[in-house]
């Protein structure tokens, strides 16, 4: 019974947030309280809420200090040189820029930090996909997808719950992966060239003039006409004209992030700013201290030294506002959905019928079987639940078989890419939010690519035999 409410559940959540009949903050809390009083656990409603969010109030801590921390990092101008290389390398042919945001995406995420990611991502890219009236949910998709795959880094988490659950040594589930991650990175970038031409394809073939430096005036390209099949060639100016896909907001300070004459710049406090984001990271990456305290401490400090006077801190947290609101409100909502899935016993009982749901003659092939499973598993359940609690069952049904737990361990790494667009995911509320894209356009976009990028990997896992 269990399983077929938990089952029910998700699918009344995604239904109704995919068809936009209800918002994710009201589906993530009303759709658990009704299917937690039909299971008849309906006294216990308060118990699993506040279980849930307390395992989520350090994230939803972590996010709020790194939305202003990253926020005031973009006033300041650390970011701009990335900006003006991103739109050297774009000059704003869609496919670039698609491109662009899957390599940005990728390499921003060797901090091991999703949140961080998809912030730094959709500052720089965001005002370029608006200009030039590209889909929103594309650099969603991308980026999501780009940072599923890094996310198996070792100080990224899955790896790292792994080698826990499964007592083996996080390098050496890792590195003999490293192939088969690299070929699925190469998909990723393989689909934003594809998604890119078809953006190409659809707004035409542009044509504007980028900022002028002291040295050059470049100009790049921008359509002229926003039709199916690009229209003719022509010129317009940037921002205007053409209807924007996934739009409808018209941001008259769209662009402001990247006006080089902006108040809040920072010039001389540049290399201060680097050298605490590097220091940051570094120790994000070290554990030296928890995640939420060293982005407290971090966005103390640099709101402390870039903006002495009280006044312009008020005025910098006030313009980060909106952002924190959103995305906290969207975790804890999401704490209520995870409560409820891990309390009433749902999620133990859906994931034990997956297990025994898996044929005797599979046995041999526990660790396909495992990389298959670990699409569905980590998309509907924490990565803490799979990893600890379903993970060791597979493991133990493989090691029947005689397959090593080091195949298994590297099998479950598979549906990383999927999992970040988990509505279970707090991080994907922070790629959505700043990208003002409604969250079920971007799981319909994205779902079908991010379990293709996965079976990518996993294909290339068992070619190179390290599956």
């Amino acid at each position: 019974m269990l399983t077929i409410l938990g089952f029910a559940m998700i699918a009344t959540f995604l239904v109704l947030i995919m068809t936009k009949k209800m918002s994710p903050i009201a589906a993530l809390v009303l759709i658990p309280a009704l299917f937690c009083v039909a299971a008849g656990k309906g006294a216990h409603l308060g118990d699993y809420v506040i279980d849930g969010v307390t395992g989520l109030a350090p994230t939803a801590a972590m996010l709020m200090f790194a939305i202003v921390y990253f926020g005031v990092m973009i006033d300041v101008g650390l970011f701009d040189p990335v900006v003006r290389g991103i739109l050297r390398f774009c000059k704003a042919d869609p496919m670039r820029v698609v491109v662009g945001t899957a390599a940005l995406a990728a390499i921003v995420s060797l901090d091991g930090d999703g949140s961080t990611t998809f912030m730094i991502t959709v500052s720089a890219m965001y005002p370029l996909y608006k200009r030039l009236g590209m889909s929103l949910v594309v650099m969603t998709g991308v980026a999501a997808m780009a940072n599923g795959v890094m996310n198996t880094v070792p100080w990224g988490g899955p790896t790292a719950r792994a080698a826990t659950a499964l007592k083996l040594d996080a390098a050496d589930i890792f590195v003999p992966m490293i192939p088969a991650l690299l070929v699925g990175l190469l998909g990723v970038l393989g689909l934003a060239y594809v998604l890119g031409l078809r953006e190409r394809r659809r707004l035409g073939a542009l044509r504007i003039a980028d900022e002028e430096s002291a040295e050059t005036k470049e100009t790049v390209l921008v359509g002229a006409g926003a039709g199916a099949g690009g229209g003719r060639l022509g010129k317009r100016p940037v921002g205007g004209g053409a209807g924007e896909a996934d739009g409808g907001d018209d941001d008259g300070d769209l662009l402001k992030g990247l006006d080089p004459n902006r108040p809040t710049l920072r010039p001389r406090l540049y290399w201060f700013n680097a050298l605490l984001t590097g220091a940051l990271i570094t120790a994000m990456i070290l554990e030296l201290l928890p995640i939420p305290v060293l982005f407290l401490l971090g966005a103390a400090l640099a709101l402390s030294v870039n903006y002495p006077r009280l006044p312009d801190q008020k005025a910098r947290i006030a313009a980060h506002a909106d952002n924190v609101l959103n995305v906290s409100g969207m975790v804890f909502a999401a704490a209520v959905f995870t409560g409820v899935l891990q309390g009433t016993g749902m999620i133990d009982s859906m994931a034990g019928r997956l297990v025994d749901t898996v044929p005797e003659g599979l046995g041999p092939h526990m660790a396909l079987v495992t990389g298959v499973l670990s699409l569905p598993l980590t998309y509907f359940m924490s990565n803490d639940g799979f990893y600890f609690g379903v993970l060791p069952v597979l493991a133990e049904a493989g090691a029947a078989h005689g397959v090593t737990p080091l195949e298994m361990a590297r099998a479950s790494l598979v549906g990383q890419p999927l999992h970040m667009s988990s509505p279970l995911v707090p991080a994907v509320y922070v790629l959505v939010g700043m990208a003002r894209v409604e969250f079920g356009d971007h799981t319909r976009f994205v779902v079908k690519w991010a379990a293709l990028t996965c079976l990518l990997i996993l294909t290339a896992g068992i070619l190179f035999g390290t599956i």
